[in-house]
């Protein structure tokens, strides 16, 4: 495998995600990584009248969120070497898109469909992970 000089590593908030970021970091010590954190819109129809969470009030804990994975890696220089992004969408429509506007070279994510899928995930038989991989036209490594 050549060695990639720009790597994805999406971030939704769930456990174990900064073993995808570590694994990135290590793996590919010459490359830059953006870490983005998909917001995944709530309904508008659900959030009248302020009972969640409005969405730029989200779109900073989850650039939060992404800030406290980098800390959390333990990896020397982490914070110079990754940038953080936010984007809005679905994470199997937003993260094959991205990684295509943006020339990433290569995509490292955590399996979050695997094992341990939701009731939704295997009711219909695919999970973020398994759509990243059919959508995304670079190598993506899922880790389990």
């Amino acid at each position: 495998m050549i060695d990639p000089d720009t790597v994805l590593v999406p971030t939704l908030g769930r456990p174990r995600e900064g073993e995808a970021l570590a694994y990135a970091l290590e793996t590919f010590p010459n490359a830059d990584v953006t870490l983005l954190a998909v917001v995944t819109p709530l309904d508008a129809r659900m959030s009248e009248g302020g009972v969640l969470e409005r969405d730029d009030e989200r779109t900073a804990a989850a650039r939060e969120g992404a800030s406290q994975l980098v800390a959390g890696v333990d990896q020397p220089a982490a914070a110079d070497r990754v940038e953080i992004d936010t984007a809005a969408g679905q994470p199997g429509t937003v993260v094959p898109q991205y990684a295509t506007d943006h020339d990433v070279d290569h995509v490292v994510m955590y399996g979050h469909d695997t094992r341990s899928s939701g009731l939704v995930s295997r009711f219909l038989g695919r999970g973020v992970a398994t759509t990243v991989v059919d959508r995304t036209p670079r190598p993506v490594t899922v880790l389990e």
